[in-house]
């Protein structure tokens, strides 16, 4: 197995060791000067080492790593000089996702997974208005309404309002000019295409540690060229994403190789006009989720579009030409130039500078921990198409997904909406995806692996996930990985509508299980019962993990 991924070649080779890989790093460099293509190098050698990968796509020159590259003799006689003995033109397992849904698979959450203090962010909520929020979201937990989609939330704020007066004494002031004022913001997001984000089937993070039979890892693609459009939809999104990785997955310590690494494109988006507490926090996390086998690379085009704080978190380091032009474009070169350390034979601030494209100075932690000289170096050329695929590849690529079908269609069942305005049918909604065999297809870096499909909308679980099965369902060989653990259909808290766990073992036993639908009797004693049950533990954890990465987002 191989124990490192070559960038490029210098006067000796410049490896990223898969042990330091999750030490996190950074990519920086003017616009132009071979940022992407080096995230695609890097991306494929995590690849080909099975460990997944997640990026997001700013303008769709990403997406050419799911095909083989096209021949080009000087791209071979680069790879051969640069010590790529085994090179070859091949593609990448690649899964496409999108929020919007439209060029790749439906990325969704539901409302009680993304919770009140990163709604509050992505609303941009002043205090007053994220603690009416928070309200909203308790009064949820407190009375069994699962809050999944934007017409839940919705529901719930209207069905605050109205009972504004009654909640004072428990809850707190609640002002009806607040709760418009929540709507109004409410709907610009969802003119702007922010409602698809929310609702079932949720994304299970065990989708996105897919891994070949042929052992390597998936290469996650977010469609972000529209999402970028709104930026603190964009910057909220991937620290929710993050912050999902943080609660579920375990502590592992430093491993062999990572679990998932993580591209962070257009990372100064994250620090725009960002309190200082959210600089605190986001360094916080960075340090801490390392630990969780999560390796974390900021892609941006100056080194100092990143505090000082995190910038001093990543290990290992591309540098890619800066232009320098005006005093204060000198004095960033100056400053990217100290972060690296010296190279007695080069004079890194001069040749930041003068870095042609396909040449960065790189630096990586070495076994010991400690980072290598810099090194000025070309990049080894990618193995899959440089460049976008064309929509009739986009949409061929799609249907060999391991995935066709899971995500694509999504589910509207019985939650806060219906059970507020009457509208509840008590019949089971019509299952959303196809059943039968999965087909087998092997024209196609999966080798013709499917996930096998569920029946409909009655086998998610409370919190809207699936469970992924089969011995290639992640990085690890073996029996497949159990469902992660859900948080609850309300509030912060998770209380009220979780699903698995304690909690649900409480309540079939005093409700008897089974698959049918559930009365509203049943209902209101699985709520109680997992309240119980998570009560200890998930009250406790999810507060203390809210508090570090959920909390990132108070003002």
């Amino acid at each position: 197995m191989a124990e490192s991924i070559l960038i490029g070649r210098g006067e000796k080779p410049c490896e990223l060791l898969l042990s330091r890989a999750n030490r996190h790093g950074l990519v920086a460099g003017a616009t132009g000067t071979g940022k992407t293509v080096t995230l695609q190098v890097m991306a494929e050698g995590f690849s080909r080492a099975g460990v997944p990968v997640f990026a997001a796509d700013i303008k769709g020159d990403l997406s050419g790593i799911a095909l083989p590259g096209r021949p080009n003799p000087k791209f071979e006689a680069r790879a051969h000089e640069l010590g790529e003995a085994d090179y070859a033109y091949e593609a990448a397992p690649v899964v496409f996702w999108d929020v919007f849904g439209q060029q790749g698979h439906s990325l969704r959450a539901t409302v009680a997974e993304m919770g009140p203090l990163l709604l509050s962010r992505m609303l941009e909520l002043n205090d007053t208005q994220e603690g009416v929020l928070n309200i909203a979201f308790k009064v949820a937990d407190d009375e069994g309404l699962l809050l999944l989609d934007f017409k839940d939330l919705r529901a719930i704020l209207a069905h605050v309002a109205d009972r504004a007066a009654e909640l004072r004494d428990h809850y707190g002031q609640v002002s009806k000019t607040t709760i418009g004022t929540i709507q109004r913001r409410l709907l610009v997001l969802e003119q702007a295409g922010g409602e698809q984000f929310f609702g079932e089937p949720a994304l299970s993070l065990q989708d996105l540690m897919l891994v070949t039979p042929a052992g390597r890892g998936s290469v996650n693609i977010l469609a972000a060229d529209k999402l970028v459009q709104s930026p603190r939809l964009y910057a909220t999104f991937l620290l929710w994403l993050l912050s999902e990785l943080f609660e579920e997955l375990p502590e592992v310590g430093d491993l062999d190789k990572p679990k998932l690494v993580f591209f962070f494109d257009e990372a100064h988006l994250l620090f725009r006009d960002a309190p200082k507490a959210l600089v605190e926090k986001v360094e916080q996390v960075v340090r801490l989720i390392r630990s969780k086998g999560i390796g974390i690379y900021f892609v941006t085009q100056n080194p100092l579009d990143l505090p000082g704080t995190v910038l001093g978190q990543l290990g290992n380091r591309v540098q890619h030409a800066l232009r320098a032009f005006t005093p204060a474009e000198q004095k960033a070169v100056r400053a990217a130039a100290e972060t690296f350390r010296p190279n007695p034979r080069l004079n890194t601030e001069e040749a930041i500078s003068h870095l042609a494209v396909g040449e960065a100075l790189v630096s990586t932690l070495q076994a010991d921990g400690t980072p290598s000289i810099v090194e000025r170096a070309r990049v080894v050329p990618p193995r899959g198409r440089i460049g976008p695929v064309t929509p009739e590849e986009r949409a061929a690529l799609m249907q060999k997904s391991p995935l066709a079908g899971h995500y694509d269609t999504a589910v509207d069942r019985e939650s806060a909406y219906e059970r507020l305005v009457g509208r509840a049918t008590g019949e089971p909604a019509a299952g959303p995806r196809p059943t039968g065999p999965a087909p087998v297809r092997d024209d196609n870096p999966w080798g013709g692996v499917v996930v096998p499909v569920r029946s409909g909308p009655d086998s998610l679980p409370q919190g809207g996930r699936r469970d992924a099965p089969g011995p290639w369902s992640g990085p690890w060989s073996g029996p497949a990985p159990q469902p992660p653990q859900q948080r609850g259909g309300g509030g912060a808290a998770g209380g009220g509508g979780s699903g698995g766990g304690w909690g649900e073992v409480i309540g079939q036993v005093l409700t008897g299980g089974g698959g049918r639908r559930q009365s509203p009797l049943e209902a209101m004693t699985k709520s109680v019962a997992r309240s119980v049950g998570s009560s200890v533990g998930r009250q406790i954890g999810n507060a203390v993990l809210r508090g570090v990465l959920g909390s990132i987002l108070k003002r």
